[in-house]
C-alpha cells in the first residue's frame, strides 16, 4: 500500500468510537530472583525486585484501539476497592477514560498477579468475581450505551466468562446496534458461545468451537472449513474469523480465505487475541475489506507477539511494517 493511502487509512482511525462491553481486568507482575527454598515448606523464596501493572481482558482491546489513535468507550463493572483504583489510575495514565466502568461494591475488580522469577512464570494469583451482574449494573451499562450510540463506529464484546456479558444484555445491545446499522464484533468464551446471534464477525479459535459443538475439528483446512459452516449457520453471522496459532487466521464467508501468521519473534502470545480483534474492527470502521482488515490484524499480532506480555499495538511499528508488506 503506497504511504499516502496507508496514512490516510491510519488518520481515519481518529474519526472511530469504539463500543467495548465486556470484562475488564488489571494484570499485575511482580517480578524478582528466587535466592532460595522456603525453610517453612518446599517453595522458593523470591527477592522482589519490580512491580508493574498493565490493563488486561476488555481494557486491553480498548488500550490496543486507544494506541492507534481511535476512541473507545470501555464498558464493564469494577469493585470500589484498591484495584479499581489502580485500574483507573493505569487508564488515566494512557489518556482514556474509566467514566463507563460501573462500580458494585459486591464485587471485586479482576486482577491477575504473576510471580515471575529468572525469566520463569512461577505463579499466578487470580482476584475476581464471577457471578453474574446484578440487573441494576445491567441497566447502567445499557444505558451508558444507549445515549453514546450516535457516536459508536463499532461494537467489540470482549468475554472472559466473569459475568458482565449476561445473555440479556447481550441480546438488547445486539437488538440496539443492528437498528442503528453497528457492526458487531465478538470475542467469545464458552458460557455465551451461542447467544451472540447476527452479528458481523465472530472471533473464536478451534478448541471454542469443538467444544461448543461436542466434537474434535482438526487444524486441516477441511475441518476448520466444516467448523465455519456449522458455526456461521448457527449463528447467521457475516463472517467468521477463525484463529489458528501459528498457521494465523482464516475467515468464512461461504467460502474459507487463509492469511498465514506473520509472527516475526514470538515472546508472548498473550493478549495477541485483543489486538486481533481491535485492529479488525478499526480496520472494519475505516473501510476496508475483511480480508484487508484481518490482514492489518494479523499484522498486529505478529508484532505484539514480540514482546512480554499483553501490550497495545505500537502504531508507528505497525504503520512501517504495512509499508512493506500490506
Amino acid at each position: 500500500m503506497e504511504r499516502t493511502k496507508l496514512t490516510a487509512l491510519f488518520n481515519s482511525f481518529r474519526e472511530k468510537s469504539i463500543a467495548v462491553i465486556g470484562d475488564v481486568m488489571l494484570d499485575k507482575y511482580i517480578i524478582g530472583e528466587v535466592t532460595r527454598v522456603s525453610p517453612e515448606a518446599p517453595v522458593p523464596v523470591i527477592d522482589v525486585h519490580e512491580e508493574s501493572y498493565r490493563l488486561g481482558g476488555a481494557a486491553n482491546v480498548a488500550m490496543n484501539i486507544h494506541s492507534l489513535g481511535g476512541s473507545c468507550l470501555l464498558f464493564g463493572v469494577t469493585g470500589n476497592d484498591d484495584i479499581r483504583t489502580q485500574l483507573a489510575y493505569e487508564m488515566t495514565l494512557q489518556e482514556f477514560s474509566p467514566d463507563f466502568l460501573a462500580i458494585d461494591p459486591t464485587r471485586k475488580t479482576t486482577c491477575k498477579t504473576r510471580v515471575i522469577a529468572q525469566n520463569h512464570h512461577i505463579v499466578r494469583i487470580d482476584t475476581e468475581t464471577k457471578e453474574p451482574i446484578s440487573d441494576a449494573i445491567e441497566q447502567e451499562i445499557l444505558n451508558g450505551f444507549t445515549e453514546n450510540i450516535s457516536i459508536i463506529s463499532a461494537v467489540i464484546f470482549e468475554d472472559y466468562n466473569k459475568g458482565v456479558l449476561t445473555k440479556s444484555l447481550i441480546h438488547k445491545i445486539t437488538k440496539l446496534a443492528n437498528q442503528h446499522d453497528i457492526p458487531i464484533l465478538v470475542d467469545p468464551k464458552r458460557a455465551n458461545f451461542f447467544e451472540f446471534q447476527k452479528c458481523t464477525v465472530f472471533k473464536p479459535n478451534l478448541k471454542e468451537i469443538s467444544d461448543a459443538f461436542g466434537r474434535t475439528f482438526k487444524n486441516t483446512d477441511k475441518d476448520v472449513e466444516e467448523a465455519c459452516r456449522m458455526l456461521r449457520e448457527k449463528l447467521k453471522s457475516k463472517y467468521i474469523l477463525l484463529t489458528r496459532g501459528e498457521k494465523g487466521v482464516s475467515i468464512y464467508n461461504d467460502t474459507l480465505t487463509h492469511i498465514p501468521s506473520v509472527a516475526l519473534e514470538v515472546a508472548d502470545v498473550s493478549g495477541a487475541g485483543d489486538t486481533v480483534i481491535a485492529v479488525l474492527t478499526l480496520g472494519l470502521s475505516a473501510g476496508l475489506t475483511i480480508v484487508e482488515a484481518a490482514k492489518l490484524a494479523n499484522f498486529a499480532a505478529g508484532i505484539v507477539c514480540g514482546e512480554v506480555g499483553a501490550v497495545a499495538i505500537n502504531k508507528e511499528k505497525l504503520f512501517e511494517y504495512c509499508l512493506k508488506h500490506f
